[in-house]
């Protein structure tokens, strides 16, 4: 493990005028999206990084401080640093399960339940404010990051919003982007459940295990109302996060 991650570190000393606590983080991302350190695994003691990489313990102190910070890593108050496997959303930015994934370095992929096409049933048009009847295209998914399944994603588009049924891949946030309809804004309310036996089977859990149920309501610059999604997160991978100021 260790040997691997001093190759890296090598090829980054011999093409990097960082210093050298930045050149160690890269390094260690590396060797994290590379699966070296397996989730949830607890790095090389800080003392044995030091000896192996034959750098200072400052540099690794320093260098695992801003992986900690970032949230890439973890503290155990006496197990050691560990990798981060829980996904930090913050709430107050609206952007797409793919492009949080994506941050984080993971690959986001989903597994289709269902696509069709329809009206809208009273609850969305109330919530869509459309008019009985009107068209929508409807999205049900299971949302992974890399391997693991983090959420069922249940959306309902308006169907104007989108050229086909088919436009939708890895992203609805890109395919809205690309008709020139992403939502601008969006309403967002966050409640917690316990996971139902098919919620549980879906995301790899238990019954009854802790989870975040989350409704987006998301509008154009101009108002308009273009989606309704409510998703299904295990609440033992995701934390939602908001910064918050005085008035």
């Amino acid at each position: 493990m260790t040997t691997t991650l001093a190759q890296i570190m090598q090829h980054l000393a011999e093409t990097s005028s960082q210093p050298l606590y930045q050149q160690l983080q890269r390094a260690l991302r590396e060797a994290i999206d590379k699966r070296i350190f397996a989730p949830d695994e607890a790095l090389p003691a800080e003392r044995q990084l030091a000896a192996d990489l034959s750098v200072s313990r400052i540099t690794v102190r320093k260098a695992i401080d801003g992986l900690v910070d970032e949230g890439l890593l973890v503290r155990r108050a006496g197990s050691g640093n560990f990798i981060n496997t829980r996904i930090e959303k913050n709430f107050a930015k609206l952007t797409s399960f793919s492009e949080d994934m994506r941050a984080r370095g993971r690959t986001p992929r989903s597994v289709w339940l269902k696509r069709s096409e329809g009206t809208v049933t009273p609850e969305e048009a109330l919530r869509l404010r459309l008019s009985p009847g009107a068209p929508v295209f409807r999205f049900h998914r299971i949302r992974y990051a890399d391997e693991i399944p983090m959420c069922i994603e249940y959306a309902t588009i308006v169907a104007s919003a989108l050229p086909s049924l088919d436009a939708v891949g890895v992203s609805m946030y890109e395919a809205l982007e690309h008709a020139g309809k992403r939502p601008a804004r969006a309403l967002q309310r966050l409640s917690a459940l316990l996971l139902n036996a098919e919620q549980a089977k879906l995301l790899q859990a238990k019954e009854g295990d802790a989870g975040l149920a989350v409704e987006r309501l998301g509008f154009l610059r101009d108002g308009q109302a273009v989606e309704f999604c409510r998703s299904i997160f295990r609440g033992d991978m995701y934390d939602f996060v908001a910064e918050l100021s005085t008035p």
